[in-house]
């Protein structure tokens, strides 16, 4: 499904979400996660052993919930696709590097400034993924 100019617009500009997954008992469950668009397509960072990452494997199917300090949202019913490849580094960096607007030098990871190398090489110790999302409907007051 295409975003709108305003939908892109709306998610460029605002990166707080709620993810919400199913779990076994098929009670929906809700996490804070931070999105953003790299190449026209919506990612978000996870690990291989997170609990979400679980539910996504057995059932790719996730909502997610973006919203602004105000009143205004986007809800976006999706397919997730894992991407935990042996770029999967790579990719966080890529994302990374959009969600803190910095194309180039350290980031900032949990209170640490990283240089690229060091970066890389957090995300492979911490087995880092992107969830990628397949959009197929949206809604709300973006």
């Amino acid at each position: 499904m295409s975003l709108t100019e305003s939908q892109i617009a709306f998610l460029e500009n605002n990166r707080s979400a709620a993810m919400i997954t199913i779990a076994q008992d098929g009670m929906p469950r809700a996490v804070r996660v931070g999105v953003a668009l790299v190449d026209g397509k919506l990612w978000s960072s996870g690990t291989q052993d997170r609990v979400r990452t679980a539910r996504l494997r057995r059932d790719p199917r996730c909502t997610l919930f973006v919203f602004d300090k105000q009143y205004a949202y986007l809800t976006l019913e999706t397919t997730v696709n894992i991407l935990d490849g042996d770029n999967a580094p790579e990719l966080n960096l890529r994302l990374m590097r959009l969600m803190q607007n910095k194309p180039t030098g350290p980031l900032n990871w949990f209170g640490q400034e990283l240089d690229t190398e060091a970066f890389l090489q957090k995300m492979a110790e911490q087995k880092r993924l992107v969830y990628e999302f397949e959009i197929s409907r949206t809604y709300g007051m973006e």
